[in-house]
């Protein structure tokens, strides 16, 4: 550290040293701190920040030294490849990563089959495929190919992240450098990729059941896809124990079950998945599977009628003409990711059929409007207010769902 100096004195001290670098507090703004690093025969200053970590952009450090080390490298990589660089997502190999893949675990299968034969003679024919080049490939099976998967659309939940050791970009195929936060992980399936590769990847991400760590609190889209399930696995066995013996209870859905027990259901759940024990002889009240069910509703980070449509679906809800309402409901149904709109058709079934039963459990579609309007739609923004406002629009949006579920979906 020099204290309080010039851009102009820092350039002498560092005139002539290639990589090497000072701090210094700035002139023009005492308190303000800089990094002063000789790069390419010229000194490059970058203001300096610290909120427990040191950074001068999006990477925070335990050191300056790191901070200077990963600075370096990204800064000789990007001057001396930078035309590379721009070309690098040209040519991706991700397209082909199925098929690489589908290749890799043949040669596994075939390896574990022939112990008798060369092993050595087996692999060598893969050494020039890309899947060599790329240790984490082996994850991607070839699902596509799979009769039974759902095929919905998920984006790719990217979080940067350092990896230790060399590692590849899964999109483009070329190294990805710095000391740390070298690219971005998908924390759903596992995809390692440069951070502005991830811009190209397209929507596509298949989770991984070993990364999706609970049930309850989970994205829809990727708990069916960790599952490889038309809907979430708490919908169907929920609502199949409620069909079974609980049609008929009066206050079905209105009536709370006790809450510690439902608790117990959603950890029996986030422990087993579909294999919990949900029976009428671990939880005889049907109030406990009901009140899972909602609960497993309220608990999705986004709702099942998406914030995305939510303003949508209101607005179609204050249409006076009974059929134009109808038609609108309809359109912004469309809209709603296919995940969530298989979610919410299976649900409406279903309370259709709880109102089939009114005379005996009292619940009719305006009642069940009330209950669930709040539990599947919430307004983007966390307003008590709006939240009041749009109360009985919400309740409406349901009671029509359910009264026409044969004709909206």
């Amino acid at each position: 550290f020099h204290g309080i100096i010039s851009r102009e004195q820092a350039d002498e001290i560092l005139a002539g040293v290639e990589g090497a670098y000072i701090l210094r507090e700035s002139q023009r703004q005492p308190g303000c701190y800089t990094l002063a690093l000789r790069f390419g025969n010229q000194t490059l200053n970058y203001r300096l920040f610290y909120d427990g970590k040191h950074f001068v952009g999006e990477k925070r450090f335990e050191s300056i030294h790191d901070l200077v080390t990963d600075g370096l490298i990204t800064l000789y990589i990007e001057t001396k490849a930078s035309e590379y660089i721009s070309k690098m997502t040209t040519n991706p190999i991700y397209e082909h990563i199925g098929y690489a893949t589908l290749l890799r675990e043949k040669v596994s299968r075939r390896l574990s089959r022939t112990k008798n034969e060369s092993r050595k003679a087996s692999v060598t024919s893969e050494e020039n495929t890309p899947v060599e080049k790329i240790s984490s490939l082996v994850r991607r099976a070839a699902l596509t190919q799979n009769d039974n998967h759902f095929n919905y659309e998920k984006a790719h939940n990217f979080k940067v992240h350092t990896f230790r050791g060399p590692h590849w970009c899964e999109y483009c195929a070329n190294f990805m450098w710095g000391l740390i936060a070298q690219g971005v992980r998908c924390s759903d399936c596992g995809l390692n990729v440069h951070k502005q590769c991830s811009k190209y990847v397209p929507n596509d991400c298949q989770p991984d059941l070993k990364r999706i760590k609970r049930v309850y609190c989970c994205d829809l889209t990727t708990l069916v896809k960790a599952h490889n399930t038309q809907r979430p696995m708490v919908v169907d066995s929920c609502i199949r124990e409620i069909e079974a013996r609980g049609l008929k209870s009066e206050g079905l859905y209105r009536v709370s079950g006790f809450t510690e027990h439902i608790e117990d259901v959603k950890m029996a759940f986030d422990r087993d998945g579909d294999k919990a024990d949900i029976s009428a002889s671990i939880y005889p009240d049907i109030n406990i599977i009901a009140g899972a069910l909602k609960l497993y509703f309220r608990d999705l980070p986004i709702p099942v009628i998406t914030y995305d449509t939510y303003s949508k679906f209101i607005e179609a809800a204050k249409i006076s003409n009974p059929d134009e309402r109808l038609e609108a409901i309809h359109e912004v149904l469309m809209l709603l990711p296919a995940a969530h709109y298989e979610t919410l058709r299976y649900l409406m079934i279903h309370l259709k059929k709880v109102t089939l039963h009114e005379k005996e459990n009292f619940m009719n579609a305006e009642n069940l409007g009330i209950v669930f309007g709040p539990t599947l739609m919430r307004p983007p923004e966390d307003s008590t207010l709006a939240t009041l406002n749009d109360m009985r629009y919400q309740k409406l949006i349901v009671q029509i769902l359910i009264e026409n579920e044969d004709v909206l979906f």
